[in-house]
């Protein structure tokens, strides 16, 4: 019997696919103890964690380490005066030891902040303003100690400061600090309605928010490892992300331990398509999950046979089904597409059990009643397009969706705004009840009265050999209202030139509808992205 089974009673149809879930839990569900803990006495030879970096350098470790290790830094943040509420920046990379700390914090109840080792002093500055941080866990490398003590300077804030593996000027060495303490922990008292974690958002436009979620969150996950991610009780499962992402809450840690699965953590700070899947190769990933960015350069540069896999997802961005129908080709592997939010768990998916759809982001979660509403909260016909908002059964804030932004109420309010919470993502639904991503609604164009979704463009033209990575906005035109300009990252061996901005601009428009033909182009070195690898759109239609 999984662990999960204690927590969850699935019903699934003749073909494995979930028809309805319920999710029960106590009061006083604690992921940390509740689960990895209980894996740990039961089974501690159970592998955890399966990590290795760039170097060469590898590790394996099973629950019982997790559960030894995560004593010893709880015990050291309480001997340093961290207790229950009180906000953790992590700062950890892909480093090992973030798998500890946060199974930590867990169980002291601190509320643990993941972030990227990639923000810079103002992004850092803004959040010591935003949130009140008791402590900061970071990685010695890349400059971010020195970042962190400029930011807190700068902001007038002060944090208690701890590095691991090195000593760092002004930081505590936590390595070495945790064992001075015991292995063992009484358990402390939590609720499963207290903040267990938040994620600063990147969105498209104004400053971040604080996601706040509760110690039910990773219950959620059930289904995002289980029914999507398709990872397995002693298999092994890889998900590329940073632990500053929301991502790797979905396929680093909850839902995959739930299961019963280890993680694969290959700590890199450069991407390389080829080590990724020497990685996959060598320690024998079952499952794998990725944003479409990843894809798009495996195949581009030619995907490997990757034996020892038997699923592969995506999520982040939307897939363009000629990357889905290539990787297909080359792996005998469907792209199970799936799409959620930072402030929610997984929305809808190409589920395991059910017909995969190239393109759509499959069908709805039954956690969650899913549904297309226009702008007068009625709901649209299928083919229609309509804005994704979640319907609360009963009015009750179903399980694995956020609990507050942080300081501020009035803007936790607009998300659920007539009883319902709104996406802000617009997608229209087949006649199968599979959904379709149209757009976010600020990025949709307006041209000769037609509203077009940049999207449907983008997929026209990431086909095209030359084109590396796109994104497609409205600028403005007297004629039209908006015309369509594309900004275009070349592929390996392709110069700019007029002739193949006109072969790109000839290729796209003979397959788009004549409204939705593109004006412009302007070839580009890279596209301005939020720190979790979304394109802004916003900046592209500035500039």
């Amino acid at each position: 019997m999984s662990i999960y089974e204690r927590f969850c009673t699935c019903m699934e149809d003749e073909n494995g696919a979930l028809r309805k879930i319920d999710i029960h839990y106590e009061d006083n569900f604690n992921f940390a103890y509740d689960v990895v803990d209980e894996i740990a006495k039961e089974n501690p030879t159970k592998r955890a964690i399966v990590w290795c970096n760039a170097n060469g350098d590898e590790r394996t470790f099973t629950f019982s380490d997790v559960m030894r290790e995560s004593n010893r830094y709880a015990n050291a943040f309480s001997a340093l005066g961290i207790k229950k509420g009180d906000f953790v920046m992590l700062c950890l990379k892909k480093h090992y030891e973030y798998w500890f700390i946060s199974t930590a914090l867990h169980k002291l109840g601190a509320v643990m902040v993941p972030v990227t080792h990639m923000l810079r002093v103002d992004d850092f500055k803004y959040r010591f303003e935003t949130a009140k941080i008791k402590a900061v866990i970071t990685t010695h490398e890349n400059g971010v100690p020195s970042r962190i003590k400029n930011a807190l300077s700068v902001a007038g804030k002060e944090a208690i400061l701890m590095s691991i593996r090195e000593d760092v000027d002004g930081y505590l060495n936590l390595s070495k600090l945790k064992d001075e303490y015991p292995s063992t922990l009484e358990r402390i008292d939590t609720d499963v309605h207290d903040s267990m974690m938040m994620y600063f958002t990147s969105g498209t436009t104004g400053y971040p928010k604080g996601v706040i979620h509760d110690h039910s969150y990773p219950l959620a996950h059930i289904v995002t490892a289980k029914y999507w991610q398709r990872a397995e009780d002693d298999g092994l499962h890889f998900t590329v992300a940073e632990t500053g992402w929301a991502k790797a809450s979905w396929g680093k840690m909850y839902g995959q331990w739930l299961i019963g699965s280890a993680v694969m953590v290959y700590d890199f700070d450069n991407f390389d398509p080829k080590m990724l899947t020497q990685v996959i190769n060598k320690y024998k990933v079952t499952s794998f999950c990725a944003p479409p960015t990843v894809y798009r350069y495996l195949v581009k540069k030619g995907a490997p046979q990757m034996p020892s896999l038997r699923s592969a997802a995506t999520a982040g961005e939307y897939l363009n089904p000629e990357i889905f129908k290539k990787f297909y080709e080359k792996t005998g592997l469907y792209l199970n597409e799936g799409y959620g939010q930072t402030e929610t768990t997984l929305l809808s998916a190409n589920y395991k059990g059910i017909k995969n759809k190239e393109g759509s982001m499959g069908v709805k979660s039954p956690l969650y009643d899913l549904r297309l509403i226009d702008k007068a909260g009625n709901e649209v016909a299928p083919g229609e397009i309509g804005e994704i908002v979640i319907v609360p059964e009963k009015g009750k804030r179903p399980i694995g969706v956020f609990s507050s932004y942080l300081n501020d109420e009035k803007l936790y309010e607009k998300a659920w705004q007539g009883g319902v919470y709104h996406t802000g993502d617009s997608a229209w639904k087949d006649e199968d009840g599979y959904f379709w991503f149209h757009g976010r609604f600020d990025d949709i164009i307006k041209s000769g009265g037609f509203r077009i979704g940049p999207f449907e463009i983008e997929n026209i033209l990431i086909k095209h050999e030359a084109v590396l990575e796109c994104s497609v906005v409205g600028i403005p035109d007297a004629l039209r209202g908006q015309a369509i300009k594309a900004f275009i990252v070349l592929s390996h061996n392709y110069e700019p030139s007029a002739e193949l901005e006109k072969e790109i601009k000839e290729y796209a428009n003979s397959q788009l509808a004549q409204y939705k033909w593109i004006r412009y182009i302007e070839f580009t070195n890279e596209l301005p992205k939020t720190i979790s690898g979304k394109i802004r759109k916003r900046e592209l239609k500035e500039k």
